[in-house]
């Protein structure tokens, strides 16, 4: 994906979870990341510990690399949590690069949502 098509990708993923949260500045890439990991979850509830936040953005990685083999879904605990085994070993990446490739297959979620 060009970095344009990209940049014209992950604005309308912004907007779509602005939109759906009534807020009033486009959300980071972290709260997109929480939110993919609430939908993997399947259930909300009001106050999310520490723990389980950064639970949910973990879940919302490995969904989100699934895309591209380096993890796969195994199952779900005894409390319904997802749970992923690591397949291939992530390549060493800048921060800008590990933040592109998470932007590419979230908006490749947002686009299977539809």
């Amino acid at each position: 994906m060009e970095d344009w098509e990209l940049d014209f990708e992950w604005l309308h993923v912004q907007h779509r979870v602005q939109e759906s949260m009534h807020r009033e500045t486009l959300p980071d890439l972290n709260t997109v990341l929480f939110l993919i990991g609430i939908q993997e979850l399947g259930r909300w509830k009001k106050g999310f510990s520490k723990e389980e936040k950064q639970d949910l953005m973990h879940v919302a990685v490995c969904c989100l690399l699934s895309y591209d083999g380096f993890f796969e879904f195994v199952g779900r605990d005894e409390d319904g949590w997802p749970h992923y085994r690591q397949m291939l070993e992530m390549p060493r990446q800048s921060t800008a690069e590990q933040e592109r490739m998470l932007k590419v297959n979230a908006v490749r979620y947002f686009k299977e949502m539809d």
